[in-house]
Parts: C-alpha cells; sequence; structure tokens
C-alpha cells in the first residue's frame, strides 16, 4: 500500500572504506565486522527514527511524524559516530590477527547523511517499508559528493531550512561548519554544509 508523500527526515550512516576494507580481507572476517558495526549504529538511535533498509554499508532511517530539535538531531549523530567507533576499536582487539595486517580503524569510518524531503512515500512490501521519491534519490546522490575528508555529517540545504530560527554553529562544538555547492546528472546544483567527524575520535 503507497501513502501519500509525506514530510520525512532522511538520515543515511553510511561506513567509509568499506570497497576497500571487503578487497582486503576475506568474507568470512567482513561478515562479522560489517554487520556489528551496522548494528551498533541502530540500536544507537535514541530519537525515534525508523529503519527502512539496510544498505550493505549503510543504514537508511527516516522520520516522517515530526522533526526532533536541530540539537537533539546532531547529538544522535554525535553518538552513531562515537558508539560507531567504540565498536570498531572492539572489534580491531578481537579480530587483528585475522585482518591480514589491517588497522581496522584505519580502514573504515562513519559518514552521516542528513536530509529533508517533501516529496517522500512509504510504500509496505511484506512487512518492510520501502521509501520512494525523489528526495530519496537526492539524499543517497549526496553521498557521492566532493566533501575533502571521509568521515563528516552533511546536512543538506533543506534541512537546514527546517531549523532557519536555530543558531546552527552553536550546535557544532568541536569544529567548523563548511559550505559546498554541488552539481549531480539529472538533479543540477545541490547546496549543502557539512562538518568534520573525525575531531570527535582523535
Amino acid at each position: 500500500m503507497k501513502q501519500k508523500p509525506t514530510p520525512t527526515l532522511i538520515c543515511i550512516p553510511d561506513i567509509s572504506g568499506f570497497t576497500e576494507f571487503m578487497s582486503a580481507v576475506d568474507i568470512e572476517l567482513s561478515s562479522k565486522i560489517i554487520p556489528a558495526l551496522l548494528n551498533k549504529v541502530i540500536y544507537a538511535n535514541n530519537i525515534g527514527l525508523k529503519v527502512s533498509e539496510i544498505e550493505g554499508d549503510a543504514v537508511l532511517f527516516y522520520k516522517s511524524d515530526g522533526l526532533p530539535s536541530f540539537k537533539d538531531l546532531i547529538d544522535q549523530c554525535r553518538l552513531f559516530y562515537t558508539e560507531f567507533y567504540k565498536q570498531l576499536h572492539l572489534l580491531d582487539e578481537i579480530y587483528k590477527y585475522k585482518a591480514k595486517g589491517i588497522e581496522i580503524p584505519e580502514v573504515l569510518g562513519l559518514k552521516v547523511i542528513l536530509h529533508f524531503g517533501e516529496k517522500i512515500s512509504a510504500v509496505q512490501i511484506g512487512k518492510n517499508i520501502k521509501l520512494m521519491g525523489e528526495d530519496l534519490i537526492t539524499a543517497h546522490r549526496l553521498l557521492k559528493n566532493k566533501i575533502p575528508f571521509d568521515e563528516y555529517i552533511l546536512l543538506s540545504q533543506n534541512i537546514i531550512e527546517q531549523y532557519e530560527k536555530t543558531s546552527l554553529s552553536d550546535n557544532f562544538d568541536w569544529g567548523q561548519l563548511h559550505k559546498k555547492d554541488t552539481s549531480f546528472q539529472h538533479i543540477g546544483d545541490i547546496s549543502y554544509s557539512y562538518i568534520n567527524l573525525k575531531p570527535l575520535v582523535d
């Protein structure tokens, strides 16, 4: 059953370095480490996000029953990141002798994409909810950006506009928020802001 398009928050925590890692270790090891990391992200969800899909190296969260405060949203992204790194270091200790000399925390990391769209529909397929719509495509395209580092929070202009009365910079006490425009085929120019997450674990 397809629902009418609903204003929806899209949040995609995505594992960076996934392709490099998968090509460097055997399937037995990767099948233990990647699910453990994604599970850690899923169970770190404190703001009522729903899981639509697990996409191999990413979790597609959504929320269509109202936005959290901006502080709660950014705190959630920070929690995803710090909990991910706790699990990453734990897994490195457990499996470092099986990783063929690879320092797992040096290869894998996390980035988080935040987007808001008016044109997202939820479609039930079996027991699962599948999201569809132009804004979902936009959120996924934002994963292919030109940000000069691998671990960050990216906020599309659409999500920033939902918090226009909020002082955004007050919520980023660990670094500077940068602005950028990128042109995507079939979509055009998209404006977004981003901040490096790495200082949170350095």
